[in-house]
């Protein structure tokens, strides 16, 4: 698959209105400036967990907790990951297949990476040093990969 036809598999199966125009953007300016990657991929990296949560019961509704409050904390990172694979792995096996491989994404931060980047959360991180063109075009042709089995 060639990068342009990454972002049209990830335009034609993405949510219109909340992220269509900003793909349509992100191509724009990426084969413009392919040096942008690293103000670009924070998007990518963001679109990529709220795709994985659509496939999910966590997408779309207010999650409350056993007493009728409201859910504070929904799933993130490896932890949302492991949800996708339970909640498909009867109905959608292949895609239950390619999960696990985009778990690399989120690595677990140690209590020692506190403070040392802004990316340094609970569910995972990958620092900012090591972002670069080909992460970058990695993390779209894994989106694109996944892009047909989007609920959105």
């Amino acid at each position: 698959m060639e990068l342009n036809e990454a972002f049209d598999e990830i335009y034609n199966h993405t949510h219109m209105w909340n992220w269509g125009p900003d793909w349509e953007i992100l191509r724009r300016v990426y084969l413009a400036f392919p040096n942008s990657y690293s103000i670009l991929t924070p998007f990518a990296y963001s679109y990529l967990e709220e795709w994985i949560r659509s496939t999910t019961s966590e997408y779309g509704r207010e999650l409350v907790n056993t007493d009728r409050t409201s859910k504070e904390y929904r799933k993130a990172g490896t932890k949302l990951i492991d949800l996708a694979i339970e909640e498909n792995k009867v109905s959608k096996p292949e895609f239950v297949k390619i999960l696990p491989e985009i778990k690399s994404y989120f690595s677990q931060s140690e209590p020692i990476d506190i403070g040392d980047n802004r990316n340094s959360v609970a569910h995972g991180y990958l620092h900012p040093i090591f972002w670069d063109q080909e992460s970058f075009e990695k993390l779209i042709f894994d989106i694109a990969k996944l892009s047909k089995y989007a609920r959105f």
